[in-house]
């Protein structure tokens, strides 16, 4: 009698819980990937996320490792997608007063 509730059961929470780390993951990553490099389109700006990370803080004469600004890339883009457009207005600041 329990074991028709419980397998039932069981099978909908793995179900749900792979769903929300498939989503969480995967699917939303791919999304913010998307949303971040389609603003940076529409304003025509040429360079990567990676790229526009790398530059700001090379101007701001820190030097961080490809993995540092690997986790940075991932960070911005989950967290704060508008700082790639501040970053790279920084960047272009600086090369301009150059």
């Amino acid at each position: 009698m329990i074991a028709v509730i419980i397998i039932p059961l069981s099978i909908v929470a793995i179900l749900g819980i792979t769903g929300y780390l498939i989503y969480r993951f995967v699917i939303f990553d791919f999304l913010s990937n998307k949303s971040v490099n389609d603003t940076l389109k529409k304003y025509n700006i040429k360079k990567t996320q990676f790229e526009i990370i790398k530059e700001y803080y090379e101007n701001k004469g820190k030097s961080i490792s490809k993995q540092e600004i690997l986790n940075l890339v991932k960070h911005y883009r989950h967290k704060e997608p508008e700082q790639f457009l501040s970053m790279y207005d920084s960047i272009r600041e600086k090369s301009r007063n150059k």
